[in-house]
């Protein structure tokens, strides 16, 4: 396998596209692979958070085009497409806080990676982009994740020219959360990463699933979602341990139920 998982501490793991040859290319095989890792993550009640890198000189250059190239029946490109889609939506919809860690380039599908996580942190050199239209194939997958993160007119000029947009504008525009010098970035994300791995599993569990569902509902429709889900949320003994621990002064101790 071309992904490696890696333990930082029993609550946080890294998740490594190890395949620089190809620039850590969204092959079939890469995708697969992360759709298998990601699952057996989501299943780990001992992990409470996930981040994403890639190794050698970036994060991800998106699809990998020889193999694009190749498969030349529609059925196939619709194959590697949807199962693109599926590595998102794993990313998206799983259980566990993913956090991007990006050096280097991530272009489409690579940058609809990076859009598709939680969280996401990159090194002060790195860069996004879009680029499928200067090769003919827009980038109609990606600007899914994107454009739920940036607003249209940011994410159409990324689109429409396929030009690179450096860290610093990439946090400006909501792309990613910040950016650091390669020095710091590890740490800074291990401190987030920390950070989140001392709440609920449970109540973590819960928040990410609802944030994504009510993104897409009119707002009538998400309040009443939300007060159903905070309700559900409140008959946890996680809810009673917290709100009791705040009253008490003290910290919680969380049973993830």
């Amino acid at each position: 396998m071309n992904i490696r998982t890696i333990k930082y501490n029993k609550d946080i793991v890294r998740v490594i596209i190890n395949d620089p040859k190809t620039y850590n290319s969204l092959s079939s095989k890469n995708l697969n692979d992360l759709i298998i890792t990601f699952k057996k993550l989501d299943k780990d009640k001992k992990i409470k958070v996930v981040i994403l890198e890639g190794s050698g000189k970036g994060f991800s250059a998106g699809h990998n085009l020889q193999e694009v190239k190749n498969l030349k029946k529609k059925e196939k490109y619709n194959k590697l497409f949807n199962l693109c889609s599926k590595l998102m939506l794993q990313i998206v919809e799983g259980r566990k806080p993913v956090i991007a860690k990006v050096h280097g380039a991530a272009y489409a599908a690579g940058c609809q990676l990076v859009a598709s996580c939680d969280l996401a942190y990159s090194t002060k050199d790195a860069i996004f982009a879009t680029p499928g239209v200067n090769i003919g194939l827009f980038c109609s997958t990606p600007m899914v994740a994107v454009s739920r993160k940036i607003s249209k007119k940011h994410m159409m000029k990324m689109l429409l020219t396929g030009e690179p947009i450096k860290a610093n504008y990439a946090k400006e525009i909501g792309l990613i959360n910040d950016c650091f010098t390669k020095t710091k970035l590890n740490s800074e994300i291990l401190k987030i990463a920390k950070k989140i791995s001392t709440k609920s599993n449970l109540t973590i569990k819960i928040g990410k699933q609802a944030f994504y569902k009510q993104l897409e509902m009119p707002l009538k429709k998400a309040y009443s979602y939300t007060s159903k889900v905070m309700t559900t949320n409140m008959m946890a003994m996680d809810a009673k341990e917290g709100i009791s621990a705040f009253l008490e002064k003290r910290k919680p101790i969380w049973k993830n139920k």
